[in-house]
């Protein structure tokens, strides 16, 4: 899967404009693309944070390192000889990429935050949304996963309805206005949300009752910034 240049944050149309007619006639190089300088430009650290520039240089930490050394030398120092040796960076692990990720896009194309996170959640006897499927009607059971949706119609007499995503699929939560009430600053703070409650399904229709809610998004470390996504 791929996705538009135009969603990296700090990337505008003008140096994209710039990257793609210079990949028109041949192997894309920064230099070749003439985009913007300065000490580190802000747009190609944008690409190459969000891993853009990895069929140069392999993984984005090289490629940070290659397109730092594209940028020109102080007048002084023009036409003094290089006798550098190439220097062969490590690979930043999984967790700093999906951070780098979620920063500059706000989602990822690696895995999921919760499947690096997954054997520490099921000690913690936390579902998956898969593992709902074949779960009895009437079930207490423990869920947890990232908050992407929080809904409060005004027909709800305050109750308020979540999405909760893992690395398996979404699961849907109703809290009542009693427990609204009772743990609001979790309920409208947390980035990664458990929650102890009822499983309910009627057909097609499946849902968890939340009966205790519990704020996990220290788990997150940088991800866990707190959202406000009421519709």
């Amino acid at each position: 899967m791929r996705i538009g240049l135009h969603l990296i944050k700090g990337f505008n149309l003008a140096a994209a404009e710039r990257i793609m007619l210079a990949r028109a006639g041949a192997v894309h190089r920064c230099r070749r693309s003439h985009a913007p300088r300065g000490p580190v430009a802000p747009r190609t650290r944008s690409a190459r944070r969000r891993n853009a520039l990895a069929s140069i240089a392999g993984h984005r930490r090289q490629a940070w390192w290659e397109v730092t050394a594209q940028q020109r030398a102080p007048e002084l120092l023009r036409d003094a000889p290089m006798s550098e040796a190439p220097l062969a960076l490590p690979q930043a692990s999984e967790g700093r990429e999906i951070v780098d990720d979620y920063a500059s896009l706000g989602l990822t194309l690696n895995r999921h935050p919760l499947a690096l996170l997954r054997e520490r959640l099921a000690t913690m006897r936390f579902k998956t949304a898969a593992e709902f499927g074949d779960t009895r009607n009437g079930r207490f059971v423990r869920a947890g996963g990232i908050v992407t949706v929080r809904q409060r119609p005004g027909t709800a007499n305050g109750t308020i309805f979540l999405s909760l995503e893992d690395e398996t699929g979404a699961i849907n939560v109703i809290v009542w206005p009693g427990l609204v009430e009772k743990q609001r600053k979790i309920l409208l703070g947390s980035s990664l949300l458990g929650v102890n409650g009822v499983w309910r399904k009627d057909g097609d229709v499946r849902h968890l009752v939340a009966q205790r809610l519990e704020d996990h998004s220290a788990l997150l470390g940088r991800l866990a910034a707190p959202s406000s996504d009421f519709h």
